[in-house]
């Protein structure tokens, strides 16, 4: 399973291996505490994408048509991914406040569609 979740919440037993998957450090979270075995910042969608979509809900169908059209042209961003989801569960780490509308969903998604594996 490929699941995504804020970096604020508690890891979970189920999370199995948890990944960071946003190009800026989250605020007010210690290294330490993130419990979270990499960094993905190169997977995340690019500055001007995420610059553009600013959160606003209204371009979120765009959003996500761009943000898949980069992870397709850049596959070895997200490679290390799509083979842990293959050996087990995954959790997506993001920081957005909105759970509904974020990048760590359409990446989930993407990986999804690729590994045949369920996400949550």
């Amino acid at each position: 399973m490929i699941q995504a979740k804020r970096v604020y919440e508690d890891a979970a037993r189920g999370d199995g291996r948890r990944f960071l998957v946003e190009r800026l450090w989250p605020r007010g979270m210690k290294k330490e505490a993130l419990a979270a075995e990499a960094w993905l910042k190169d997977v995340a969608p690019s500055p001007a994408l995420r610059q553009w979509y600013g959160h606003r809900v209204e371009r979120w169908q765009e959003f996500r048509r761009r943000y898949r059209e980069e992870l397709a042209a850049h596959p070895q961003t997200w490679a290390s991914l799509q083979s842990a989801a293959r050996r087990g569960n995954v959790t997506l780490l993001y920081s957005a406040h909105d759970v509904d509308h974020n990048s760590a969903l359409v990446l989930r998604d993407f990986l999804s569609a690729r590994t045949g594996r369920r996400g949550k």
